[in-house]
């Protein structure tokens, strides 16, 4: 595989984002499902929008310490990913707001759902299903905010970075 600078810009833009999940933050306002939009929408190979943030995920996660429920974080961000790929040479402002909303969405309804099924918090009725989505709302609130900053800051830093340096418009990973 060729790696080419606007392969190591966007991979960079993504490591960095991963890497502030290691700062002090709100709960949930972090880069994760910006991460998996940004690679969807820049990496020429499919394969590569999975692999680099996957990648990435994993290893602050190793550093942070895996956790219950891991895997419904990971079911959603390859969710994501694939929801990420109507961005691909159609990056606008307002479909990155839109699939940004999606995604955190995605994140509520799939996290939380592993959270009601799977942590022994909250019995397996209908009033503990409910109160798992309840008791999450203000993770949601977070989580909205953090995938429209993250986003922003991603999608905003690149698309800078392309008008500063034309060749990342111009070369593509083959």
């Amino acid at each position: 595989m060729k790696f080419n600078t606007r392969f190591l810009v966007i991979s960079s833009l993504i490591v960095l984002a991963i890497v502030s999940r290691l700062l002090p933050h709100i709960p949930n306002f972090t880069a994760v499902s910006a991460v998996a939009l940004f690679g969807a929408a820049q990496y020429d190979k499919k394969i590569m929008a999975f692999l680099v943030p996957f990648t990435a995920l994993f290893i602050s996660d190793a550093l942070l310490g895996f956790y219950h429920g891991m895997e419904w974080i990971y079911v959603t961000f390859a969710l994501i990913i694939i929801t990420g790929f109507a961005l691909r040479n159609k990056v606008t402002v307002p479909r990155v707001i839109i699939l940004s909303i999606i995604s955190s969405l995605l994140m509520f309804i799939i996290s939380d759902f592993g959270v009601w099924i799977g942590s022994g918090m909250y019995p397996h009725t209908w009033q503990g299903f409910i109160t798992c989505y309840i008791a999450a709302i203000p993770f949601l609130r977070n989580e909205l905010f953090g995938d429209l900053f993250y986003s922003g800051l991603l999608f905003g830093a690149f698309y800078l970075a392309q008008l500063k340096f034309p060749t990342l418009l111009k070369q593509r990973i083959k």
